[in-house]
């Protein structure tokens, strides 16, 4: 199965919190309040996500944190790679050329369509999509349907 780790999921609540008030500065201890996550937690998530440049911090008694960009400028693709690395579904999608069995196999190259197919799809994404302030609605019945290309199934 693919999924998120918890902490790429927390980067994502941090993140859309901080796209939420675009104008302020968020201390971490307010982050953990306002999203019920430890501070501890937030803290070290915040160190990451200083770190990758998707949030900028002031020190002192009015410091905080703030997005470092526009919500619009930020991608799910830059989330992910910031606290996971670049999606590779499979070993020669993260590493081009280094498989030892790379001549004979016949399946990596469509796996390397499916990683790519996934990476532009969260390039796609903002991060003010994330956040539920892209003034898109999200209807996972019609995108369930266009997913399996307008046909219904039946069980």
């Amino acid at each position: 199965m693919l999924r998120i780790s918890k902490m790429t999921d927390y980067a994502t609540v941090l993140l859309a919190r901080l796209a939420a008030a675009p104008d302020k500065q968020l201390t971490a201890a307010q982050l953990a309040s306002q999203t019920h996550l430890a501070p501890t937690t937030v803290a070290k998530v915040l160190k990451q996500l200083h770190r990758r440049g998707l949030v900028s911090s002031t020190l002192g008694l009015r410091g905080g944190y703030r997005l470092a960009r526009p919500a619009a400028e930020i991608t799910a693709a830059q989330v992910l790679d910031a606290l996971e690395g670049p999606v590779a579904l499979i070993e020669c999608a993260r590493h081009a050329h280094q498989c030892s069995i790379e001549s004979t196999c016949g399946v990596g190259r469509a796996w390397q369509r499916v990683n790519l197919a996934i990476r532009r799809s969260l390039q796609e994404v903002t991060l003010l999509d994330l956040a539920g302030l892209g003034g898109e609605t999200v209807r996972f019945a019609a995108l369930e349907r266009s997913l399996r290309g307008g046909r219904t199934e039946r069980t």
